[in-house]
């Protein structure tokens, strides 16, 4: 909990709150729409890959540039060529990307709520985590509802390494052996896994309600507390004061 007793609830942003999908809208207009999906699978899956990678050689790049790089891979991959006035373009529009449906209302929701501290933790650099929760269309009439937004750049290491979990105890205000009195939000299960590993409670934001199936990690560190489809679902949750009890596990149907 934070400092006046409430719950910190650390919203991953990309792939959780903004949909990185929604790029495909603007890869449409250089790519027709064919494509467009197919390229922006590949640029997210490269620009993920990218920082496993560098958390293992034990070197950093700012998101921005590992998200320019992933953007040119997917691009090659796929045997098409992209001007830099369009992949600058590109770039641009990656900060104002669209939220997923069950966002708005459900800040809505959370704004109401006195018991939660709401921050932004992502692996953006602040300059680019600050440009999309302040321009994108749909988050940035909420953007006044997070107390903090943390990223990894001071840390420089990526999730899912403990590093960037300890960095968000720290910016709360928490020590190490406090971990478990803040929750992730996130949609993706990596990040879910590591949060776990740091000691951290995690809530999975499973859209697509394929259930869990990430195998690496056996038995309950290695899966989220809480299951839900949408955000909408979280604020549900939180109102039946759920989700302030560590090692409570609740999927929501």
């Amino acid at each position: 909990m934070g400092s006046d007793g409430s719950i910190i609830l650390a919203f991953d942003l990309y792939g959780t709150l903004l949909s990185t999908d929604s790029i495909a809208k603007e890869l449409t207009k250089q790519f027709g729409q064919e494509k467009a999906a197919t390229i922006a699978a590949t640029w997210r899956k490269y620009q993920l890959e990218y920082t496993w990678r560098l958390n293992s050689m034990n070197h950093y790049l700012p998101f921005s540039t590992i998200t320019q790089r992933s953007l040119h891979h997917a691009i090659a991959e796929n045997k098409l060529e992209l001007q830099s006035r369009a992949a600058a373009s590109l770039m641009s529009a990656y900060d104002s990307l669209s939220t997923f449906p069950d966002v708005a209302s459900a800040l809505q929701s959370l704004a109401k709520q006195p018991s939660i501290t709401p921050v932004i933790f992502s692996n953006g650099t602040q300059e680019m985590v600050s440009n999309s929760v302040n321009q994108s269309p749909n988050l940035s009439p909420y953007s006044g509802i997070f107390k903090q937004i943390i990223t990894v750049e001071e840390v420089q290491k990526f999730k899912p390494h403990p590093d960037v979990y300890y960095h968000l105890a720290d910016k709360v205000g928490k020590t190490r052996e406090q971990m478990g009195d803040m929750w992730l939000v996130s949609g993706n299960p990596f990040d879910i896994v590591g949060a776990k590993a740091a000691g951290m409670n995690s809530v999975w934001v499973d859209r697509g309600a394929g259930g869990w199936v990430d195998g690496l990690i056996e038995g309950e560190k290695g899966r989220p507390d809480v299951v839900v489809h949408g955000l909408d679902q979280l604020v549900e949750v939180i109102e039946a004061g759920k989700i302030s009890t560590p090692g409570t596990r609740i999927w929501v149907d």
